[in-house]
């Protein structure tokens, strides 16, 4: 079972490291190790002057990075949304190339006593980090269904979020609700099948909502997006490759407002052109898996690679904004004008 579990498959194992990799004499960093598909593979496109530091927060997937036994290679215990400071604790300011693979691995989902899926009965926990955090079960049993149903429908896009959450709040009173198969058949028995997806069970949704908080997922990646900008070299890429529309939509905001920072600057402020913030990054592509691919691995199905080049324009301190708002509702970008208009 464990030797099948470890088996993983990596997605648009081509595409990434072609687009990652610019020079092979790189310091590159994978900050989603997982189980080392994509970190194999980058290894394999540099030279012996290259070096690849993997992150990864799952104890589980440090482990199983002992088996790469090459000099160039190094695993930090550590979330990717961290890499700054981790990479900071061992000289390195600057990197040529980063490569996140946003959300669960397929050992985590097939490993019941993760609690990830329904599929298999087991704890309620979701961590990916079970060494330090609060597992879902602790969630489940302490928020109350105001903040149930938010986290449904905002990490879930969950219709019945409260409907649920009230579920939820009702059956915890009577018997703590601590196995997957149990919050799942709860969820079941309170919430219809999808109609347009009758084939989907009620509480992936549900599931899904409760892993991305538990894990703070979503603010980890945006943590992750602003330390490589920083990070990158000139010309250096990043890459990420998300799964569902929560990440990916972080991701193409990220990438479109570091492209044109100046689109937050209100039109009618009297800027000089040279007065703009310049690009961060150059325009990103997207990069969608082949039909074969995804008939060949179906989890390749939800997957977007989404990568750019950073620009040498000096990183903000400030960070991006992600809003790329053209209104006067950016109280950075107004605080920027006024500046570059005292100059």
């Amino acid at each position: 079972m464990q030797a099948e579990v470890l088996v993983h498959r990596p997605v648009l194992a081509e595409e990434s490291p072609r687009l990652l990799v610019t020079d092979p004499n790189g310091v590159y960093v994978d900050g989603t190790f997982g189980r080392g598909g994509h970190s194999r593979l980058i290894l394999e496109k540099l030279s012996p002057q290259g070096r690849l530091i993997a992150f990864d927060r799952d104890e589980e997937a440090v482990k199983a990075a002992a088996q790469i036994q090459d000099p160039r290679f190094q695993i930090i215990h550590a979330p990717f949304a961290s890499m700054k400071e981790e990479l900071a604790k061992i000289g390195i300011d600057k990197v040529t190339g980063i490569f996140l693979d946003i959300g669960v691995s397929s050992p985590q989902i097939d490993d019941p006593e993760r609690g990830f899926s329904f599929r298999f009965d087991g704890p309620l926990d979701m961590r990916m980090d079970t060494s330090a955090g609060e597992t879902a079960a602790e969630w489940i049993a302490r928020a109350d269904a105001a903040e149930m149903a938010k986290v449904f429908k905002d990490l879930g896009e969950e219709r019945f979020a409260m409907k649920a959450a009230k579920a939820i709040e009702k059956v915890r009173t009577k018997e703590p609700i601590l196995r997957t198969k149990q919050l799942a058949d709860l969820i079941a028995a309170t919430l219809p099948r999808n109609k347009k997806d009758s084939a989907q069970h009620p509480a992936t949704r549900i599931f899904q909502a409760i892993r991305i908080h538990v894990n703070q997922e979503l603010e980890q990646l945006k943590r992750a997006l602003e330390s490589a900008g920083s990070l990158l070299l000139p010309g250096g890429v990043l890459a990420v490759i998300s799964f569902h529309s929560l990440e990916d939509r972080i991701v193409k905001k990220f990438f479109e407002a570091a492209a044109n920072p100046a689109s937050c600057i209100d039109p009618r402020l009297p800027l000089l052109p040279s007065q703009l913030p310049q690009p961060l990054f150059n325009r990103a592509v997207r990069i969608l898996p082949s039909e074969k691919e995804c008939e060949e691995n179906p989890r390749a199905r939800s997957s977007v690679l989404r990568g750019a080049s950073r620009t040498d324009a000096p990183w903000p301190e400030q960070g991006v904004d992600r809003k790329s708002t053209r209104l006067n509702s950016s109280h950075r970008c107004i605080s920027y004008a006024v500046f570059c208009l005292k100059k």
